[in-house]
């Protein structure tokens, strides 16, 4: 997807295949990150299995501000 389609779409989550042609990456790679240290991708993600589920939002806020806010249980 591009950076336009992604804003314009309505899903609540994106996968890797969607956002890797914005970030100029393969799929896999982000699938790997994501396994390893989520935290260096600086968007959020969620580890449902072996599948990598990204917030739209999230990764939005990301591509427009820098790294979104860490949010712990409890705040």
């Amino acid at each position: 997807m591009t950076l336009d389609e992604i804003r314009a779409s309505d899903k609540v989550y994106l996968i890797p295949a969607d956002v890797a042609g914005v970030l100029g990456c393969k799929p896999f790679s982000i699938n790997v990150q994501a396994n390893t240290d989520p935290a260096k991708l600086g968007f959020p993600v969620s580890l449902i299995g072996n599948q990598v589920k990204i917030p739209r939002k999230g990764f939005l806020y990301w591509i427009d501000y820098g790294n979104a806010p860490v949010m712990t249980a409890g705040q």
